[in-house]
């Protein structure tokens, strides 16, 4: 008989499969992470232990797991469902925020250089108005422009679709009107 523990201790069965947790039990077997009693009860007992220890043994299904699967995939497309509109807006929010360190960077270059006319990011981080570090594209990859007009500049993102004078066009100030 097989008992749990080292050779020569008596150990209780504290947590046997067959007898639900009977602290009286004494014999017993591991298998696997779990001890099952081998109690001389019959041919009952026994071919329930043996069926015990061949499903603990048993490794997963693919079934199971493509189950798995599907509901790692629902979660999945559940928070996509979320997080891509609001990924989207942010992008937009970010042009916004961008577009609005140019604005003062390219009026304050016009005040001071009247003559050259309107600046371009890349020459307004080259004659240090901007900040190394300053993006000079917009969150879809496309330069920011900058239209100067006789009173006012005004820095223009094209957008998600990169197209010229659309709906979606980000411009700082808003209120400017849509000229290129």
């Amino acid at each position: 008989m097989n008992r749990v523990g080292t050779v020569g201790q008596d150990r209780s069965c504290s947590t046997c499969v067959m007898h639900r947790y009977d602290a009286d039990c004494t014999k017993s077997v591991t298998a696997s992470a779990f001890r099952i009693c081998s109690d001389d009860r019959g041919p009952l007992s026994q071919a329930i232990s043996r069926q015990v220890r061949r499903s603990l043994r048993r490794g997963v299904t693919l079934i199971e797991i493509l189950i798995v699967l599907a509901i790692v995939g629902l979660i999945a497309g559940g928070v996509a469902v979320v997080a891509v509109p609001k990924f989207a807006e942010a992008q937009k929010k970010q042009a916004q925020t961008d577009a609005r360190t140019i604005h003062p960077a390219a009026e304050k270059y016009r005040v001071d250089h009247p003559s050259d006319g309107c600046p371009t990011v890349e020459l307004l981080r080259e004659k240090k108005e901007l900040s190394q570090s300053s993006k000079l594209t917009d969150p879809w990859d496309t330069p920011y422009k900058v239209v100067c007009s006789e009173e006012d500049v005004v820095i223009v993102s094209f957008g998600p679709d990169k197209k010229e004078n659309t709906a979606d066009d980000i411009r700082i100030p808003e209120l400017a009107a849509a000229k290129p």
